[in-house]
């Protein structure tokens, strides 16, 4: 082998493992405060209200019961459809937000 090419811990190779490990726990952790992170999207002037987590899970769908007396299935479909999908993106940028640090981090 090489000069200089032997970089186990005594010469200083242990502390990448380190890192990656830390970076590793960091990441775990970021991903268990969005698990419990919430954001709120609603539609048609918040007669639909989904709450969502910041790791896309849904957790509450709300639908004022004025909106059922008046709307049909089409209108009620297209609220929901409209307020999960701005649901998604506020928790996808949630995760961005939380979890892009910890990426820029990586030694790639």
């Amino acid at each position: 082998m090489a000069k200089g090419y032997n970089k186990g811990p005594a010469m200083g190779g242990g502390g990448m493992m380190q890192q990656l490990q830390r970076m590793q726990q960091q990441l775990a952790e970021a991903q268990a405060k969005l698990a419990e992170e919430t954001v709120t999207a609603t539609a048609g002037g918040g007669a639909v209200k989904i709450t969502m987590t910041g790791d896309q899970k849904c957790r509450e769908v709300v639908i004022d019961p004025e909106l059922l007396k008046d709307a049909d299935a089409e209108m009620l479909q297209d609220l929901m459809l409209s307020a999960v999908n701005m649901a998604l993106d506020q928790s996808r940028e949630l995760a961005s937000q939380r979890l892009g640090p910890l990426a820029s981090g990586l030694p790639f």
